[in-house]
């Protein structure tokens, strides 16, 4: 990352990677109270372009309300600021990070008297998971409980969860893990939605206790394009290998074929139709080849 990035936005200003550093006394380091993004941009015909900018911008902002830690931006200047940290990077495309946390100056449980940060790196990233369909394992941990922590905000603290799943699956060959819910019904990634495809229709879980994910409202809107009908439901673990197809998306994962669950495949293992169809679609609507959703793509 770092021979290709060369800035960081901080606070509003740009600080030589090197350079953009925070206090070990920092509340968010000893706690977890910081909220972040996931975003993607790619290289068109016209250049770089962010996908759905204004939609991660506005998840960031939710995220931080969730733990009452301010923003001391607008949206529009986060956004700004965003298309400014890839232009002066020169990456044709990669990985977007912002990241607001509680800084230093306050130690205890409370953060109010820490100082708010905000950053936003980038960097090349390619293909977060596998070509092709991918191995997963449903892991001893469950996803967090929706009554324990507001479940549906990107909070850095509540990524230990999906760290436990990765750190349990991995080392006994899986490409990925998947969690259920506090019911044991399917809940999602570590850091993916998940959907399955039966008799033609996608059907994903219901949103509560998972992150309504922006690459999944994508798959969504693009499946109606289609004539495809998405049905969201409890999911139970056993309809898995009932199904016709299984995928995970994500802004990291894109849209990753599941293969096999618990070393039993899906059908016959291999990437199916609908998927095929779906990633294709999502992949020309990102690089701008979709005029519909040419308001999704911002060109930096």
């Amino acid at each position: 990352m770092e021979n290709a990035t060369k800035w960081i936005w901080m606070d509003g200003e740009f600080i030589p990677w090197e350079n953009a550093k925070i206090h070990v006394i920092s509340h968010a380091l000893h706690y977890g109270s910081g909220v972040f993004e996931g975003t993607r941009f790619y290289e068109t015909a016209n250049g770089s372009a962010i996908f759905r900018l204004k939609d991660h911008t506005k998840r960031l902002f939710y995220s931080a309300s969730a733990i009452n830690l301010p923003i001391h931006f607008s949206e529009e200047e986060v956004s700004k600021a965003t298309l400014e940290t890839v232009k002066r990077n020169e990456v044709k495309s990669g990985y977007i990070r912002p990241l607001a946390f509680f800084g230093e100056g306050k130690m205890g449980l409370r953060p109010e008297g820490a100082t708010p940060r905000l950053i936003i790196a980038c960097w090349p990233w390619g293909k977060y998971l596998a070509d092709r369909p991918i191995r997963v394992k449903i892991s001893k941990y469950i996803r967090i409980h929706p009554k324990s922590l507001i479940s549906d905000a990107k909070v850095t603290g509540h990524y230990v969860n999906s760290i436990l799943a990765v750190q349990e699956v991995l080392p006994q060959g899986y490409d990925e893990a998947m969690l259920l819910d506090f019911e044991g019904n399917i809940a999602e990634g570590p850091g993916e939605n998940f959907f399955l495809v039966k008799d033609g229709e996608l059907h994903t879980p219901l949103l509560g206790t998972i992150l309504p994910g922006i690459t999944r409202s994508t798959i969504i809107q693009l499946a109606e394009d289609m004539g495809i009908k998405t049905r969201e439901r409890v999911i139970r673990p056993e309809e898995i290998w009932e199904a016709d197809e299984a995928f995970y998306t994500g802004t990291a994962a894109e849209v990753t074929s599941i293969g096999e669950v618990d070393d039993k495949k899906i059908q016959d293992g291999n990437e199916g139709p609908i998927t095929k169809k779906l990633r294709e679609a999502y992949f020309e609507l990102v690089s701008g080849r979709n005029e519909k959703y040419k308001d999704w793509v911002t060109e930096v």
